[in-house]
């Protein structure tokens, strides 16, 4: 996901603000969220949504777009951004629909210039988490814009965690340039510094790169807290270092060229903390449902390789 600024007009806002002075009276969003959607006999979370998902339907009903998610099940979220809302405003939002935030991603920009702010509006907002999904780069990422990055995402990490707030990174495809005997992703695991910085690895922008995930959870372990699950459309080829592609060859887990089991038996063997559904599909509505459902079900065992 790379994060962009969205705003609402006034109207949607206003509606925004009056619907945080009560919260919905949803007893069958409560009663789906306690069994523990997404949760099943082998993957047992703790799983979120990354609100990201539904940015399109943030643009129409604030309100509403939240709700969706309750309906779905979810309890915790990662977020984007706050749809033209202030940080203290967002938080009641999402308080009001029962909605835990745990992450969050912040622009380079800010966290480069002034990662105080980023602390402070982390806070605000609830999180535990908050990173960055997408570092600016000219043509192609090269060894200079990943040694700058480093060096911010150390100075970041350094400066969030008096405040409680754990720093990391969401990798998007482009770091797995050559660099020596490996590759820009290696040099960037290796020079930042463990105490400040952490990964959320998108399955999706580990695979279309042409990496194996499971290669990359088994060698860097528990620096991976936190992870994106996708799936990506049968048939997509594989190896572009370009950190783009359709938003419509994100799928429903369990139905794209990803192996899933795979992947979660090895997230669960490295210690990742935190899972988060997102899914950039123009169907995403259809496509959540039948994700969680797959999370239910899938069978693995973490003893298995």
């Amino acid at each position: 996901m790379k994060h962009t600024c969205r705003c609402l007009p006034l109207s949607a806002l206003a509606a925004a603000l009056a619907c945080c002075v009560a919260a919905p009276s949803s007893a069958a969003a409560d009663a789906t969220a306690s069994a523990q959607v997404g949760i099943g006999p082998s993957f047992k979370g703790p799983l979120g949504l990354q609100l990201y998902s539904l940015r399109d339907s943030f643009k129409h009903d604030m309100p509403d777009t939240l709700a969706k998610a309750r309906r779905l099940g979810f309890r915790n979220v990662e977020l984007a951004g706050t749809y033209g809302l202030a940080p203290a405003e967002f938080r009641k939002l999402l308080r009001a629909h029962r909605l835990r935030p745990i992450a969050g991603h912040f622009p380079f920009e800010k966290l480069r210039d002034d990662p105080e702010s980023v602390a402070a509006e982390a806070k605000t907002l609830g999180l535990r988490y908050a990173g960055c999904a997408w570092i600016p780069h000219h043509d192609a990422f090269d060894e200079q814009e990943c040694r700058a990055a480093i060096a911010v995402f150390n100075r970041a990490g350094a400066a969030l965690a008096p405040h409680g707030i754990r720093f990391f990174y969401h990798i998007h495809g482009y770091e797995f340039h050559p660099h020596g005997s490996g590759t820009l992703m290696d040099l960037m695991m290796a020079e930042t510094d463990p105490q400040f910085v952490a990964y959320e690895m998108d399955v999706f922008w580990a695979v279309f790169p042409g990496q194996d995930p499971v290669q990359l959870l088994e060698r860097y372990g528990a620096r991976w807290e936190l992870m994106h699950l996708k799936d990506m459309k049968k048939g997509l080829a594989l190896g572009s270092l370009s950190g783009s592609t359709d938003v419509r060859n994100d799928v429903a887990l369990g139905t794209g060229q990803i192996d899933m089991p795979a992947v979660l038996r090895a997230a669960r063997r490295a210690g990742v903390k935190w899972y988060f559904l997102e899914d950039e599909a123009p169907t995403v509505e259809e496509q959540l449902p039948v994700s969680l459902r797959y999370l239910e079900t899938v069978r693995f065992s973490v003893g298995q390789r």
